[in-house]
């Protein structure tokens, strides 16, 4: 039979001229939107056969191909969850119906339901694996234009030293090493909470990511000052593997109850914890440490990421004022 029914899904099977079988849901569960499916396939399966077209590819099609060629990204979790939404709008599609207009109503919906940020990552998942099916694998001619949200520039968020002291003084032991740690080497939440006793070494005073375990997939060396060895020193025989735990077990979730009450009760508002790394880059920047060098530091692949905290070096820039002002005074 060319159709039949799996729970309350219609499946398709049939032969194409060429001898292949072809086996598929419909994903639906109305039998007369499946035959129209089952239709579409076959006839486009003798158009390949006996005319020579290229064979039209769905937008499954290309999403688990793209998901495949794309494992190593440290999003690819994020990925995955993105194009799982994505099939209620396109599953079955076929690539040349992915419109822009039919992609720009998708993207109304999730701007609706989040924000333009969020929208234009889904957004950009589209792009990535439209542009990857015309460029890379040839299966349709060019990849629809996709216009994103305009989202607004996002300030700065850091804390100077005396509100620093005030939050630790609220936290529960084990988040205030958390705390330390991080505004001691400006690593990101995942890279501290999953830090394993492997790979720091309390000797030589340093520690290490490996790329796979980093943003942008490139190894990290961090240098430990004084008050970030003196945390490592403190876990040292809780865990055997983990470097952070919490009664015995590692931490996995900092963004707890305990942190947004001393939040509160410190005074602070509007602080995530990833802001404890732009803390970490805005008390570098302030004390004059190059851009290029805080960079290195935090890993970063784009210096428009660290331009951002140029705006705290001032006395920095007075600096280079002055030098000009010398060379000013020979020309005048």
């Amino acid at each position: 039979m060319s159709l039949c029914k799996r729970g309350k899904t219609w499946w398709i099977s049939f032969t194409t001229p060429s001898g292949e079988r072809v086996r598929c849901s419909a994903a639906t569960e109305d039998k007369t939107q499946a035959q129209e499916f089952h239709d579409k396939l076959k006839a486009e399966s003798w158009r390949v056969a006996r005319l020579g077209d290229k064979p039209k590819r769905t937008w499954d099609e290309a999403a688990y191909k793209w998901l495949m060629e794309t494992q190593h990204k440290a999003s690819h979790k994020q990925d995955m969850k993105q194009v799982a939404w994505f099939q209620q709008f396109f599953r079955g599609q076929l690539l040349s119906e992915l419109t822009r207009e039919a992609i720009a109503e998708v993207g109304e919906i999730k701007c609706k339901e989040t924000s333009p940020s969020t929208a234009n990552r889904y957004l950009a998942t589209i792009r990535a694996i439209l542009r990857r099916a015309a460029l890379d694998w040839e299966w349709i001619e060019k990849a629809p234009f996709i216009r994103l949200y305009k989202e607004p520039k996002r300030r700065i968020r850091w804390i100077a030293p005396e509100q620093v002291q005030i939050l630790l003084n609220e936290l529960p032991e084990h988040l205030v090493d958390l705390v330390k740690f991080s505004l001691s080497t400006g690593l990101r939440k995942r890279n501290v909470t999953d830090l394993e006793w492997s790979q720091v070494d309390l000797q030589r005073n340093v520690a290490w990511i490996h790329a796979d375990q980093a943003k942008a997939r490139k190894s990290i060396h961090i240098s430990l000052n004084a008050t970030a060895m003196e945390v490592l020193r403190k876990q040292v025989g809780k865990h055997s593997l983990r470097v952070f735990t919490y009664q015995g077990k590692p931490i996995i979730q900092v963004n707890t109850r305990a942190w947004r009450k001393a939040l509160r009760r410190a005074g602070i508002e509007d602080f995530r914890w990833h802001d404890l790394r732009h803390t970490w880059a805005s008390w570098l920047t302030q004390k004059g440490v190059p851009l290029n060098v805080i960079q290195e530091m935090g890993a970063w692949e784009s210096t428009e990421m660290v331009k951002r905290y140029a705006h705290l070096a001032p006395e920095q820039f007075r600096k280079h004022a002055k030098d000009l002002c010398t060379t000013a005074r020979i020309l005048l």
